[in-house]
């Protein structure tokens, strides 16, 4: 199945996956609007889902609120803390839930993560006749879903980061396998 433009489409947004690959690899932000306006193409877009860990930082409501503005449906999951301090936050079960309940109703869905534990859900997807889309940072995208998506776009292009003033990494970061 090829893009075309009477395609109903659905994105997903790790955002914290790609707020830590962007930080780490470029010192730079993601322009999440471009990243919207790509993963649409041009398409109908049914719903666009944000998801998000919630700490108490600083500007971090007056980001959700830019996401919204920009036609995101932001889901905000608190922070974990354990005992003994480590900490987590991650929505894999509450995106492939999601995924899950959207993709009979849709016909492209816009998986922007390099996290290879979604490897499994888009041949799930594929399996329903949906196209498999990814979006991420080609030098931490897992292998696994890049070779599973339909289509991968690299956001490693100045047009998907915003400068923050900080040089860039020179470290190389090995993709997942």
């Amino acid at each position: 199945m090829t893009k075309h433009k009477y395609q109903r489409v659905a994105v997903f947004v790790d955002v914290q996956n790609m707020y830590y690959s962007a930080r780490q690899l470029y010192h730079s932000k993601v322009n999440f609007n471009a990243v919207l306006k790509d993963a649409v193409e041009g398409r109908e877009l049914i719903r666009a889902f944000a998801y998000a860990i919630s700490a108490d930082v600083g500007k971090e409501e007056e980001f959700h609120n830019a996401l919204s503005k920009i036609g995101y449906e932001v889901k905000l999951k608190d922070l974990q803390v354990f005992f003994g301090g480590a900490k987590k936050g991650d929505w894999d079960v509450g995106i492939a839930m999601d995924v899950l309940r959207m993709a009979p109703k849709v016909d492209a869905i816009v998986l922007v993560s390099g996290d290879g534990d979604f490897k499994e859900l888009l041949e799930y997807v594929k399996a329903q006749g949906c196209r498999a889309e990814v979006m991420a940072f080609s030098k931490t995208a897992s292998a696994k879903i890049r070779s599973e998506a339909d289509s991968f776009i690299d956001l490693s292009s100045k047009k998907y980061l915003i400068q923050d003033g900080r040089k860039p990494n020179t470290v190389k970061v090995q993709p997942e396998n």
